[in-house]
């Protein structure tokens, strides 16, 4: 029981000792990042009330006298001399009218006087995080905003949004997605809405994707989340995946997490970053369940000709590999070139195609993507038992989301205004191309797809050792920030992406910004 009027009266007598006024008190709690109001101290003073407590440790803290004596269960003053018997005499004034029940201050207050000797006890991330990496969002971004919180503006060259440099979301999509809201209120089905999932099947038919009916077709909060499902439902400890070098590390993260060993195979910058099939074959084992391609590449930009995509097919086809194909930058291809899904090579071979509206239709923010299962499916019965267990799990993909997919995929594709000659990304590709690869010690394969570049810089000519501390110190010095090669599991320090969806104003000034930075860096 703490008494009222007992808390009241030291309270006042150690402010007192302390020459403390209640505003010193409101103060100190604000510098500590403590709620308490100067109507909160009143109360204690007037004895109305006690405070909960977290208020009552910074309190004795403060005024420095023990927790236990200032709520009364204790004489035990500690710094403050305050007579102990007229402490005593207050005590004896039970009056129960003025006390009230402690939840657990008294509790807590009795374990105080023993924390010295506790040890805290600490917690860790998984073991499991210890070999994934994020880099997209990683530390140099976390000094980026460090920056950016100091008041330095920062040139963000690093992730593929394209909503914040004003690429807007065709209005028609918007319109429904509001017509659509109130009807969007519950759950849908675990797999999508039918009317989405048909849009979607649809628009399989015109990639010439084989095999696909409604309930192949799974909607998902962007293509992250079904990366990362798929990979939960397929992966044991010890099986490996074919992933391209460099790749999206979102992969090699969710198969590290799932439990199984990404192998990583290379990615040719000298054959216009398409795979190496040859390094493919060598790093086919036992082990191997699935490969992973990229296409249209991010980081690269490339775009894998239908030559490449056939030979892929027939290493899957002669060792039975399930063929995982990101499809998101399908519908950013330029030059007049053609996506061509794999999965429409592949009739025999259980393929999983992804794709979404995030970067074709500049929704990002929405969270619209989905998966669609194709070809040899007898072969992955289990697994897509897996899926749909996980799948149902998470009760179902963003439902507003999932209600525009039908309106996006149908009619005039805008995005398409964007990839043609005069269209923004198209124009910023041709610039940001020849910016880079005018600067000296800077080459690049020109991007044929997406919105992305991944330059090679001459790690002799400016002594570079570490990638992740040459972009740091771009940073620094020009406030541009950029994504290291080695955040897309690229092993020389010889690389680094750059996003080019700001204008071209912007891309200049960073440009210009890295020029003059390299013209006199040295690692």
């Amino acid at each position: 029981m703490i008494q009222k009027e007992v808390f009241s009266e030291r309270l006042k007598a150690a402010m007192k000792k302390q020459n403390v006024k209640q505003i010193d008190l409101v103060r100190a709690a604000q510098s500590q990042g403590i709620k308490l109001g100067k109507s909160h101290i009143s109360q204690y003073v007037s004895g109305k009330t006690v405070p909960r407590t977290d208020i009552l440790l910074f309190l004795a803290k403060t005024l420095q006298v023990e927790e236990k004596w200032l709520i009364g269960i204790s004489d035990m003053e500690s710094d403050t001399a305050i007579s102990a018997n007229k402490n005593r005499d207050l005590l004896d004034k039970n009056d129960t009218s003025n006390t009230i029940q402690t939840t657990s201050a008294e509790i807590i207050s009795r374990d105080i006087s023993n924390k010295e000797e506790r040890t805290m006890r600490e917690f860790k991330k998984s073991s499991k995080l210890d070999n994934v990496l994020y880099d997209v969002r990683g530390p140099v971004v976390d000094e980026a905003a460090r920056m950016e919180e100091a008041g330095t503006h920062v040139l963000k060259l690093n992730i593929g949004n394209p909503a914040p440099f004003g690429f807007r979301t065709p209005d028609e999509v918007i319109y429904d997605m509001r017509q659509q809201l109130t009807d969007c209120e519950g759950y849908s089905n675990a797999m999508g809405l039918f009317s989405a999932r048909k849009a979607i099947m649809q628009y399989a038919q015109l990639k010439h994707i084989p095999n696909v009916n409604i309930n192949d077709i799974y909607t998902g909060n962007g293509v992250s989340e079904l990366i990362n499902l798929c990979m939960s439902a397929l992966l044991d400890t010890g099986d490996e995946i074919l992933i391209p070098s460099p790749d999206y590390p979102l992969w090699t993260a969710c198969a590290t997490l799932a439990g199984g060993k990404a192998v990583h195979y290379i990615c040719d910058e000298e054959s216009e970053w398409y795979p190496d099939i040859n390094d493919i074959r060598k790093k086919i084992n036992d082990h191997t369940k699935a490969i992973v391609i990229i296409n249209p590449n991010n980081p690269t930009g490339a775009l894998y000709p239908k030559e490449v995509l056939e030979q892929i097919v027939q290493v899957a086809r002669e060792h039975q590999l399930i063929i995982f194909s990101d499809e998101i930058y399908d519908r950013l291809v330029m030059d007049g070139e053609k996506h061509i899904s794999i999965a429409s090579l592949a009739p025999d071979l259980f393929c999983v195609t992804f794709s979404g509206l995030s970067k074709s239709h500049m929704i990002a923010g929405f969270r619209v993507g989905w998966m669609i299962l194709s070809g040899n499916k007898a072969m992955a019965k289990d697994y897509i038992e897996g899926l749909n267990m996980l799948s149902n799990m998470r009760l179902c993909s963003n439902v507003p989301g999932q209600s525009i997919i039908q309106t996006a995929l149908g009619g005039h594709q805008s995005v398409e205004d964007y990839i043609m000659p005069g269209g923004r990304v198209y124009e910023q590709r041709e610039f940001i191309y020849k910016a880079l690869t005018d600067i000296p010690g800077i080459s690049a394969v020109k991007p044929k797809a997406a919105f992305y570049i991944f330059p090679k810089i001459d790690t002799k000519k400016f002594n570079i050792v570490n990638d992740e501390q040459f972009v740091l110190d771009l940073l620094r010095e020009k406030k541009v920030l950029l994504i290291h090669g080695g955040g897309f599991n690229w092993k020389q320090p010889d690389h680094f992406r750059v996003v080019y969806l700001p204008r071209i104003e912007v891309l200049k000034k960073a440009t210009t910004g890295m020029a003059e930075f390299l013209s006199t860096y040295h690692q």
